[in-house]
């Protein structure tokens, strides 16, 4: 097995897949090169730098690719359609920066009510300002979430704990265990003194309408997508007043490589305070983030574990289609799989999956079959007549 790490992986990742028997190739292609060489690999692995399109996953299809891995949350930059239409997996690694975006998102809250930045930018140039940089705290204040995942959890239980805030949120899937109060995206504007955005995805969650919802002494922090706020409606309230400010780690329009031109007329506004998309950029988060790729990489190529994947469930149950179980007590040999499989087909029945796990020391197994047909007694005396069956039962 060989694994692409094309914009490079820290050492701890590595050393996870060597460990697995994974050799590893982090020799940078461009995207000619990509597509020429991507047959010969098992598994790519990208960050953000790395573009995954069409004709890459094409390529990589006549030839060994099986799995495309993003080392962290989002995967903009991977053709997902392509990868599943082409049979390829794509996993993710959203949990290695959970605790990173967090503590931005509540360094954010803290920057833009106290003026932190803007006291440090006037004393860097000799300047002493106080009076017009009072501020307000979060303690007691409510915070609303849009977007109420695991960073989203996270953020909520350090303001909860840390300074008694109390917590609502706005989900298509609320978490009743999260300790969030689940109300709805009006309730959310209405009411929060600080709105987190946590959603992911290009849509635009706060534009012009959700703006003129909001309290004037309201903030909002952007640690998710750029597109997740509408930026001309945005520098038009802030202009305006109609809020009293925003924190924001990433933009509609983010420079492509490190020291070039950021350009945005929210640069303009005082009451704007800005972090270069650090949300995941801590020592801490890269260690985690590549052991987690590493880790589910090397699941889905050695043992078929379909943890993380973005393109398909990671268990039969998000696929919300009744499924039926079969257990099934036999000898471990050759051909016993083979005959189950064919009876259940002559029966026009569908295996959605199958588990088996030796049992014991003594050459025998259990398998459990998933189904998407109930089985009558009748296919279980079939079953039951198969050369090295034990038992089966429903």
């Amino acid at each position: 097995m060989k694994v692409l790490l094309n914009d490079g992986l820290e050492k701890e990742g590595l050393k996870l897949f060597q460990e697995a028997g994974i050799e590893t190739d982090t020799k940078k292609r461009d995207l000619n090169a990509l597509v020429s060489e991507i047959g010969q690999f098992d598994a790519l692995v990208v960050r953000s730098a790395t573009k995954v399109t069409r004709e890459v996953l094409e390529a990589g299809a006549k030839g060994k690719l099986k799995i495309v891995g993003r080392a962290g949350v989002g995967y903009d930059n991977i053709d997902v359609v392509a990868a599943s239409e082409n049979g390829i997996v794509v996993k993710s690694a959203p949990y290695g920066s959970t605790n990173a975006v967090a503590e931005l998102t509540i360094g954010l809250m803290l920057s833009i009510s106290r003026n932190t930045p803007q006291a440090h930018s006037s004393l860097k140039n000799g300047v002493w300002k106080k009076d017009k940089l009072k501020g307000t705290e979060l303690a007691y204040k409510t915070l609303g979430l849009f977007g109420c995942g695991r960073i989203g959890q996270k953020v909520a239980q350090i303001v909860k704990r840390g300074f008694d805030m109390e917590v609502i949120g706005y989900d298509i899937k609320p978490c009743f265990e999260s300790g969030i109060k689940f109300v709805s995206k009006e309730e959310v504007l209405a009411k929060a003194d600080y709105i987190s955005i946590h959603t992911g995805g290009k849509d635009v969650i706060i534009g012009e309408k959700e703006l003129c919802q909001m309290k004037k002494t309201a903030y909002i922090i952007n640690t998710s997508r750029g597109s997740n706020v509408d930026e001309q409606a945005l520098y038009k309230a802030l202009k305006e007043g109609k809020i009293a400010g925003t924190a924001l780690d990433v933009y509609p329009d983010e420079p492509k490589a490190e020291g070039t031109e950021f350009k945005s007329k929210l640069k303009e506004l005082d009451n704007v305070v800005m972090s270069s998309h650090l949300g995941a950029s801590t020592a801490e988060a890269q260690r985690e983030t590549s052991t987690e790729i590493a880790r589910v990489v090397s699941g889905y190529l050695l043992g078929g574990d379909f943890t993380n994947a973005v393109n398909a469930g990671e268990n039969i149950e998000v696929e919300e289609k009744p499924v039926y179980t079969l257990f099934i007590h036999h000898r471990d040999v050759p051909g016993v799989f083979a005959n189950i499989d064919k009876v259940l087909a002559d029966c026009d029945i569908n295996i959605r999956a199958n588990y088996s796990r030796q049992i014991g020391k003594s050459g025998y197994a259990i398998s459990v079959y998933v189904l998407h047909k109930k089985v009558n007694p009748g296919i279980i005396n079939k079953l039951k007549a198969i050369p090295n069956i034990c038992n089966v039962n429903v």
